[in-house]
């Protein structure tokens, strides 16, 4: 049965987000509010988590995964920036962006592109996620949580505790999230590639 946190949008409680990251560290697996949609998360090492995000959403192999940054300092650990695209990334970042680049070795392989060995980053503006990431002190491996068979995400904290109650181990709950997931802008060929349109605006990269 997962757990179920109340946390409040603009001052989320101390107590709450270090059991929340707690649960992290035991290798749990949760779903937390983000500034486009709720997304299931879980630290970078750990597998059996990558597996249940796996099952839980229906993904192939081929599906890229998200690195949930708290800054620019930590994204840069994880993919390959140079100088241009860096500037143009950093301009739009906190935000509804997901971007994908080469990964650094930093990067464990299962979760690379099998052929690209490329990996999805971003930078949420969202308070309740940037104090989880504050708390935990490294990314969250994360998927946007769109259920298999559905094209909408889920938005409504208790409804995806009564649906997953035995599929994750915690529910990050702030009020009504969004519904709309980020826009995708894949630099894995030097030229921005927009992958799909979302909150962010997909002009500042064309």
């Amino acid at each position: 049965m997962a757990k179920y946190f109340d946390v409040h949008p603009d001052d989320p409680q101390p107590r709450a987000l270090r059991q929340v990251v707690d649960l992290l560290r035991a290798d749990g697996l949760i779903v937390y509010p983000t500034d486009s949609c709720f997304a299931l998360g879980c630290r970078l090492g750990n597998k059996k988590g990558i597996d249940r995000i796996r099952e839980i959403r229906d993904l192939g192999s081929g599906h890229h995964f998200t690195l949930v940054c708290k800054d620019f300092a930590q994204l840069g650990q994880f993919v390959q920036i140079g100088n241009a695209l860096f500037r143009s990334i950093k301009a739009a970042t906190p935000g509804g962006y997901t971007f994908i680049l080469p990964a650094t070795k930093e990067v464990p392989r299962r979760l690379l592109h099998p052929k690209k060995k490329t990996v999805g980053v971003r930078i949420p503006d969202h308070t309740v996620a940037q104090a989880l990431l504050a708390e935990l002190g490294e990314p969250l491996l994360s998927s946007t949580l769109i259920l298999p068979g559905e094209e909408e995400p889920m938005t409504q904290g208790w409804e995806i505790k009564e649906r997953l109650d035995h599929a994750v181990d915690a529910v990050v709950d702030s009020g009504e999230c969004g519904s709309v997931p980020t826009t995708v802008v894949d630099f894995s060929r030097g030229e921005a590639e927009i992958v799909r349109t979302g909150t962010g605006d997909p002009s500042l990269f064309l």
